[in-house]
């Protein structure tokens, strides 16, 4: 998949296709205060459902919202309407955030044919299309899960990495987050990067909650140093920029990169786990 981004235009026109399920994966970091379950009943995309990224996951793990076990996603896609046939369109109501977590959660558990709405709500809301309230509650449809092992990362694969296994790690976390300048947001965690990691901020891949265009983008990657010829792992805090990564180098060609689900989160509180700081 070349490009897994859908316009605004392109859905608005395909919204009554019952093959068509929208889905609204908004998330906020916990400091911002925001209720992204209420936002959605005061608008969203006519016929949207609510992903909540942090409670379709691994409720086993006291890590935050781990991809859920195949079972336990397939159930709750299933009472979201989605079939094996669906073609899945995500988005979120800051323009492109938590939506990619969602997105890289579908082609993890072995559903390809899922895309990002570029631009997301915002951009939904500003070319006039319509918003409903309230909450949907869809007919169940038939999902299946079917693993993509190939697409996720353990702290084991990222030990391997670091000893020189030939992936790359590429960091979503800001600059001063990365080099261990400025403390984490989770209480705990150690200060650095992974040695040898990457670092490309998410932020520097979206202008206006839109990706940037593909140039834009391999360049970022490129200018931080990451070959986009050989295997990469993506990592951030929480697993859910790093996911932004992963949408990013999809649409540059890699479809195939992994992302470390436990990200930041569990190799910064592993007291055996290899720290750098400063710079990449």
């Amino acid at each position: 998949m070349s490009n897994p981004l859908v316009t605004a235009a392109w859905l608005a026109e395909r919204l009554d296709d019952p093959e068509l399920v929208v889905i609204d994966a908004s998330w906020h970091m916990p400091a911002a205060g925001q209720d992204a379950r209420a936002e959605y009943a005061a608008g969203h995309i006519p016929g949207a459902v609510f992903f909540d990224i942090d409670e379709i996951c691994d409720h086993s793990t006291t890590l935050p919202h781990m991809l859920a076990t195949p079972a336990d996603f397939a159930v709750a896609i299933r009472r979201l309407g989605v079939s094996q046939t669906t073609f899945v369109v995500i988005y979120d109501s800051l323009g492109l955030f938590s939506a990619a977590r969602v997105w890289w959660n579908f082609r993890a558990m072995g559903h390809g044919a899922v895309s990002v709405l570029d631009g997301g709500l915002p951009r939904w809301i500003a070319e006039g299309h319509p918003l409903e309230t309230g909450w949907r509650t869809p007919s169940h449809g038939d999902f299946k899960a079917r693993p993509a092992l190939g697409l996720v990362a353990n702290k084991e694969g990222i030990r391997r990495a670091v000893e020189g296994g030939g992936q790359q790690i590429v960091d979503a976390r800001a600059a001063d987050r990365f080099s261990g300048a400025a403390p984490e947001p989770r209480v705990g965690l150690r200060r650095g990067h992974m040695p040898g990691a990457r670092n490309v901020p998410w932020s520097a891949l979206v202008t206006g909650g839109a990706l940037h265009e593909p140039e834009v983008l391999k360049e970022a990657f490129v200018e931080a140093g990451v070959d986009l010829v050989r295997p990469i792992i993506t990592t951030c805090g929480s697993g859910v920029s790093a996911a932004l990564l992963a949408l990013a180098l999809t649409r540059i060609g890699r479809d195939d990169v992994a992302l470390y689900d436990g990200s930041w989160a569990e190799w910064g509180a592993l007291e055996d786990a290899p720290i750098a700081t400063g710079a990449a």
